[in-house]
């Protein structure tokens, strides 16, 4: 059953990084390398992986953006 959810959440994770991302999980899940007791886990993991770049991602979206103020 956690597995099946795992995997239902992974088809939601798209684009870029997170595609390589996914493989990996995915490959670890069907060769039994990986495993997790609970979707809290997976999803403690999924965060603590996007979580770091999406703080970066914001840092970077806001810096244009007040540059694009401060060009008025």
């Amino acid at each position: 059953m956690v597995e099946e959810l795992i995997q239902w959440v992974l088809s939601y994770v798209q684009g870029g990084l997170a595609d390589m991302w996914k493989e990996n999980i995915m490959k670890g899940l069907e060769s039994r390398s990986l495993s997790y007791v609970t979707v809290g886990e997976f999803l403690s993991d999924l965060k603590e992986e996007f979580d770091r770049g999406d703080n970066e991602t914001m840092k970077v979206a806001k810096l244009k953006k007040d540059r694009t103020y401060c060009r008025g």
